[in-house]
């Protein structure tokens, strides 16, 4: 990937791993959203449809997402320090 595209990426909204790997262990969905590549009422049709890729959390009128889950189905693991 190019500089070029990198910020383009950035300035699209798009997480980087750095960024995902310091989410506390639960996010909003928008927040979610922005870790897919997608946005806040793409994610939100999803979770409606049942199609959402990872657990979803309703606590009264908050949904939740599992950090961990998202790093999951992204492929990213977290390292454990020495």
């Amino acid at each position: 990937m190019t500089a070029q595209e990198e910020c383009g990426q950035a300035s699209a909204g798009a997480m980087g791993l750095e960024e995902l790997l310091a989410l506390p262990a639960t996010v909003n969905v928008t927040t979610a959203g922005r870790a897919l590549g997608i946005g806040r009422d793409k994610a939100y049709t999803l979770i409606r449809a049942g199609g959402f890729p990872t657990r979803t959390l309703t606590l009264g009128d908050t949904v939740r997402v599992p950090t961990a889950e998202l790093w999951k189905i992204l492929g990213v693991e977290r390292r454990a320090s020495a």
